[in-house]
């Protein structure tokens, strides 16, 4: 990775939908140039998809909150399985700390969080306990 490929990457990430030849001028590289490296982005993983932004709220989920693990950590592998099975949960994370998963869950409103976090996440066999922080506000950066 060079400062060409990390100001590709920035273009990409502020706008997913970018045409190459907005791509190539913010990185200031010929279009040819800008097509190829994203394509061995792409080829290397480090490009991994293109996504939509969406605003949870106006999408139907207005309550988010993050709740933490402490989980048995040797059940990782089937938990990760699981996590990313719950619709609600948009984000999670295997982290080293007080707690051991981060979730970023995101539901219609107070009942339905509540139903995931009480529910579904606590009748998870390897989950031996939860703490739960709601959003009030958040700030997408990228």
């Amino acid at each position: 990775m060079d400062d060409i490929d990390v100001r590709i990457l920035d273009a990409l990430r502020s706008d997913g939908r970018a045409s190459i030849t907005a791509v190539a001028e913010s990185a200031h590289v010929s279009r040819a140039n800008a097509y190829a490296r994203v394509a061995r982005l792409v080829d290397e993983g480090v490009i991994t998809g293109f996504t939509a932004k969406v605003d949870p709220r106006k999408s139907g989920r207005a309550s988010s909150a993050y709740v933490t693990l402490r989980v048995d950590q040797a059940e990782w592998h089937a938990l990760r399985d699981t996590l990313g099975s719950i619709p609600e949960v948009e984000h999670f994370a295997l982290v080293g700390g007080d707690f051991d998963v981060i979730l970023l869950v995101r539901a219609r409103d107070n009942e339905d969080l509540r139903r995931v976090i009480l529910e579904e996440l606590t009748s998870i066999p390897s989950v031996r306990d939860t703490k739960t922080s709601l959003v009030f506000e958040d700030h997408d950066l990228r």
